[in-house]
């Protein structure tokens, strides 16, 4: 279908020549005067004008952005009725004015620095927001209704019992086809009737058991000017720091490649074993080392709860700016 725009720009086109044709057609023997003809060109020009299409410049073409704008002002609103993004809880702000590392964290970047002197050594930490976002679709996965009928599958079938009569937990089962004894819930034993005093984990937790921490991936750099850097990634998750690997680079900006050479230089570099595979005492020595720095307990405790608060900022952040694209 042929656009209003282009529409408007053939009109005249077709215009002049109809009236180009005209002349040849004889209706009259009277031989028309240049003044008369003139004014019929005039006439036709003004006429051009008439067909215009064009619609004003400034007129939206959306007819969804009213309420689109609409819905992001009500998010706003109730995101920001919900929390306040703009004051830091008293726990982040309270380990900020004790720790001697410096923040550095930029509105619309997803990465956080922590930086700080030790000695010669400048160390500097960093973790991204994009790990507690991993996090969300993860569960999402976990809640899928098809998954947790295989789970539900899974837990039916452990319920029977293989091992004969002997087995632990059974009393009073009959035989099912297949040799086992089903397990009926009136004839399990008691715990406390239990010789060894056992007791089975019912999975529903107690009250009193608080909700763990998502796992945030740190980067802690060491550096030290000009003999290197040592870098070590870690986890940070229910008030510990977990080493996963340990990297020693004697380029600086090899630790954290920014262009595709640098990256493909540190690809062929033999940067060290798997944490797992040291000895336990070097270990151990590694995790004081970080600890020595200020990578310690309350920075485990502290960066998950940032990049929660920090998120929730980048989330009205986006909104604010949607929103006022979408009303420009």
């Amino acid at each position: 279908m042929i656009s209003l725009r282009c529409l408007g720009r053939s009109a005249p086109r077709q215009l002049l020549k109809t009236n180009a044709q005209l002349p040849r057609r004889t209706f009259s023997t009277v031989r028309q005067s240049p003044l008369l003809q003139l004014s019929c060109l005039g006439a036709s020009r003004g006429r051009h004008a008439a067909f215009s299409t064009s619609r004003p410049a400034r007129e939206k073409e959306g007819q969804v952005d009213q309420e689109l704008s609409a819905k992001f002002e009500s998010e706003l609103r109730i995101e920001k009725e919900a929390r306040d993004s703009d004051t830091l809880p008293p726990n982040i702000q309270e380990f900020l004015d004790n720790s001697p590392f410096e923040l550095e964290d930029t509105l619309g970047q997803e990465e956080v620095a922590l930086t700080r002197k030790f000695g010669d050594e400048s160390i500097r930490i960093t973790f991204t927001i994009a790990d507690l976002n991993d996090i969300n679709q993860d569960e999402e996965f976990d809640s899928d209704p098809a998954l947790t009928d295989e789970e539900a599958a899974e837990a039916a079938e452990t319920n029977v019992q293989s091992g004969g009569a002997n087995t632990k937990g059974a009393i009073n089962q009959g035989r099912t086809k297949g040799g086992n004894f089903a397990v009926a819930p009136e004839d399990s034993i008691a715990p406390s009737d239990r010789e060894d005093g056992s007791y089975e984990d019912s999975g529903s937790g107690g009250e009193g058991e608080s909700e763990p921490s998502f796992p945030a991936r740190i980067h802690v750099n060491v550096e030290k000017a000009g003999k290197g850097i040592l870098q070590l990634e870690a986890v940070a998750q229910d008030g510990e720091v977990m080493i996963e690997n340990v990297y020693y680079f004697q380029k600086p900006e090899l630790a954290d490649a920014k262009t595709a050479e640098l990256d493909w230089a540190r690809r062929n570099l033999y940067t060290g074993p798997p944490f797992g595979n040291l000895d336990e005492d070097l270990q151990v020595l590694l995790e004081r080392y970080l600890d020595e720095r200020g990578v310690n307990t309350a920075l485990a405790l502290w960066i998950p709860e940032y990049v929660d608060f920090k998120e929730q900022k980048e989330y009205l952040n986006w909104l604010s700016n949607v929103k006022s694209f979408v009303d420009a």
